[in-house]
């Protein structure tokens, strides 16, 4: 083999691995836009899909540790209603999310967070915050929802 022939070959192998690198790239410019297109309904599905997992585990936390004060339904008991409208409406997740970690001082609520010796972990209390969020479209008009049992 000459080298004029090798040159030829290598300079063939180039040009194919050349022309297939454009065809990948004509490809990817052309896919791109179709990602761009069908990736935000993707990512909306897919967080809606975990909103509805969070309530499910949600209601299951909320029925083992909340209901016995705040009744099964968040229509209140010894402590206030939390499927209020007036509730939903004025505390926002973070402050939810807060009451529920580390509890209201001189009442009955206790700290429910792992970093103040309660049994649930912050994706726990993220899961009965999402379930709580829940009621908000479909919650009663209840004015007095702090006052557990109508006091």
């Amino acid at each position: 083999m000459s080298y004029r022939s090798a040159d030829e070959e290598l300079e063939r192998s180039t040009n194919r691995v050349m022309t297939i690198g454009v065809g990948l790239m004509i490809a990817m410019v052309a896919i791109f836009p179709l990602y761009r297109w069908f990736e935000p309904s993707n990512r909306d599905e897919a967080r809606a899909a975990n909103l509805e997992s969070l309530a499910h585990q949600g209601e299951e936390l909320f029925a083992l540790s909340c209901t016995s004060c705040h009744g099964t339904g968040g229509e209140g008991g010894i402590g206030p209603a939390l499927n209020s409208k007036q509730f939903l409406q004025s505390a926002t997740d973070e402050q939810i999310e807060l009451l529920i970690a580390v509890g209201v001082p001189g009442s009955a609520m206790s700290a429910y967070s792992l970093d103040f010796a309660g049994p649930l972990t912050s994706e726990q209390i993220r899961a009965i915050t999402v379930f709580l969020r829940s009621w908000e479209d479909d919650a009663p008009d209840v004015p007095d929802w702090r006052n557990p049992l109508g006091e």
